[in-house]
């Protein structure tokens, strides 16, 4: 079993949790998305990441904001991007927690992310090749997204 990083009291009948391992994404993009859908319904936020895959909304960066152009459309906050690979891969990691939550018996309706967190996993080390027969590391970074609703 998966060690979560969220120490509430989770009441099992009505959370269901999934973790998603070793992501191919960026993992500040993970850490704006998942900081912006935490606290929505779990319809609301797969409406509202399909709608940054389609640039019509844009998510606020408000820690990794250096040199990040403003978007319009934000309240309160002026940085944003469009990150559509991870938000592809989060509306994967959401139908997969719906199907997990309407196995529980819970109505998908009524769920709410209590939990979304996103931090660094494996590192896939490489090499990039420099002048004079160097080489420099290229290490590329996977991340591990958890996500918990609760039924309302």
């Amino acid at each position: 079993m998966s060690n979560y990083s969220c120490y509430k009291k989770l009441d099992d009948t009505k959370t269901a949790k999934i973790f998603g391992r070793h992501i191919n994404i960026s993992p500040k993009h993970a850490v704006e998305i998942s900081r912006e859908i935490k606290g929505m319904k779990l319809l609301d936020a797969k409406k509202y990441l399909e709608e940054v895959i389609e640039k019509k909304k844009a998510v606020a960066f408000r820690r990794y904001n250096t040199k990040v152009g403003h978007k319009r459309g934000l309240v309160g906050w002026d940085a944003g991007r469009y990150p559509v690979k991870a938000s592809k891969n989060f509306i994967k990691l959401l139908n997969e927690l719906q199907a997990n939550a309407e196995y529980k018996g819970l109505d998908s309706n009524n769920l709410r992310i209590i939990h979304a967190s996103s931090y660094k996993g494996r590192i896939i080390p490489g090499w990039i090749p420099r002048a004079y027969g160097r080489a420099s590391p290229y290490n590329h970074v996977l991340i591990n997204v958890e996500l918990i609703v609760e039924e309302r």
